[in-house]
């Protein structure tokens, strides 16, 4: 185990408003952050941060509590590296602390408003601004007193219209298909709803890069925190864990006020993400749907367990070699057998806990860019569809089980699911009306025949035999 020296430097002045202060930014995007200040001699052209959190008071008052100060441990297959992360200034609470976060993202210092919000906090349908979201109505209703990520953005954008500062860029870092353009065509439908001009303004001027991100963060536990407690000597009430591999990939198109010199620390700068969307998408967040689910279902409770299992490791290097890398656009100077070789390796780092149950939350949103566009290209290509649709099936088994266990399920549409299970008088009638939820399935998919019969067929084996020999099945299958 090792440690850095804690910088005793004072704090950065804030040029970036990160909203969505979780686990995830922290390991990952202040770090880089961190590192690209240690290069910088002048502390007034650092990088200092203030988060937003949008859920509860905890993380700012456990980081208030150590000035902000955290650390973050990167666990490899050599041992424990801590690093103290000083790049973050301060945390505030939106629904305490509106006027002072309005107030920074107005403040012609800062640059950049970075985002990791998880899909739900986008607040739309199908790419399009929900018009019927209870924090967007609101906010169309009340534009200076904004709720949502993309209410406090329009807000913020407004104020420093009106008082002649040039935009900041707005970075999305969600694990999201073409995540820039999202958050674009979200921030600029309310912002119509809300002052057509300020949205022609936003159009021509605002920056909204795509980019790839790649860190696995598993949530901290108590055992983390003593472990940290124990390497760093004291106390730390808000430490992050992470694997040692970090991957951010940015499109190279920021404002008028620059950006920080992210590729002096090892992010891509590109003009295009997304081969490399795709392929981290498919290759990766496929994958590891398919090893929470399926895993899940076969009693192992850790990402680590799962790939270790021999019938889901067959499993998931069939499913890269025969329908995930075939429908992936790989990026020049890539070699996908590699890239799939070192995510096994990744996965199976035992110091890494990363619960199988926490990646299998919300999967109703993961599923459509994980395994229905690589199951909609193969079958456009005349590829197999089989072990795609085998963990579709697994999900709605697992989704079954789990509320007949008394579980909760854990999926902003549960609700919805709960209704069709209590419904549906056969295991066909159940996955045929799961089919038609049309904010995951789309038309076409669910009117293809070998789509629906595979998955009511591996719905109906698992049932009959169990999980294990579905996965023993489908990898001969392929081969």
């Amino acid at each position: 185990m090792s440690q850095t020296a804690k910088d005793s430097r004072i704090k950065p002045p804030i040029r970036i408003v990160h909203l969505g202060i979780g686990a995830f930014f922290r390991a990952f995007g202040l770090a880089y952050l961190e590192r690209l200040n240690a290069t910088i001699a002048s502390p007034e052209q650092r990088y200092g941060v203030m988060g937003v959190s949008f859920r509860s008071a905890a993380v700012r008052d456990a980081l208030a509590a150590q000035d902000f100060t955290y650390t973050a441990l990167e666990r490899g297959k050599d041992g424990d590296i801590a690093r103290y992360i000083t790049s973050l200034c301060d945390v505030a609470l939106s629904t305490e602390e509106q006027a002072r976060i309005l107030a920074q993202m107005a403040d012609e210092a800062v640059s950049i408003v970075s985002l990791t919000i998880t899909e739900k906090g986008y607040c739309h349908h199908n790419g399009a601004l929900d018009l019927t979201h209870p924090a967007i109505a609101h906010d169309i209703a009340n534009p200076e007193d904004p709720i949502s990520a993309p209410g406090y953005i329009v807000a913020a954008l407004m104020m420093r219209r009106d008082a002649g500062i040039a935009p900041f860029t707005c970075l999305s870092c969600d694990n999201l298909s073409d995540n820039g353009r999202l958050l674009a065509h979200v921030v600029i439908e309310l912002a119509e709803r809300i002052d057509p001009e300020l949205a022609a303004w936003i159009k021509a001027e605002v920056r909204f890069p795509v980019t790839m991100i790649d860190r696995i963060v598993p949530a901290t536990t108590d055992a983390d925190r003593a472990h940290v407690a124990t390497i760093i000597g004291h106390e730390d009430h808000a430490p992050v864990i992470h694997e040692a591999f970090s991957q951010w990939v940015i499109e190279d198109d920021f404002g008028v006020l620059g950006r920080p010199d992210f590729g002096a620390v090892g992010a891509q700068m590109v003009a295009d993400v997304a081969p490399f969307e795709s392929m981290k998408l498919r290759c990766l967040n496929g994958s590891h749907t398919a090893l929470a689910i399926l895993g899940s279902l076969h009693g192992k409770a850790t990402v680590s367990d799962a790939i270790s299992d021999p019938a889901l490791s067959d499993f998931i290097d069939s499913l890269w070699h025969h329908e995930i890398c075939p429908s992936v656009d790989v990026p020049d100077g890539v070699e996908i057998a590699d890239y799939c070789q070192a995510l096994r390796d990744r996965y199976r780092n035992s110091a890494i806990v990363h619960h199988t149950a926490q990646i299998a939350n919300d999967t109703s949103k993961k599923l459509p860019p994980r395994i229905l566009a690589p199951i909609t290209d193969n079958l456009r290509a005349d590829r197999p569809i089989s072990s795609l649709c085998l963990i579709l099936a697994g999900w709605m088994f697992f989704v079954e089980s789990e509320y007949l266990s008394g579980h909760i399920i854990n999926d902003p549409m549960a609700d919805r699911f709960i209704a069709i299970i209590e419904a549906a008088i056969d295991d066909d009638a159940y996955v045929t009306a799961m089919l038609k939820i049309d904010s995951i399935f789309n038309a076409d998919l669910i009117r293809h025949d070998v789509v629906v019969k595979t998955i009511k067929s591996w719905y109906r084996q698992i049932e009959a035999d169990g999980i294990d020999a579905c996965l023993r099945i489908a990898a001969k299958e392929a081969q």
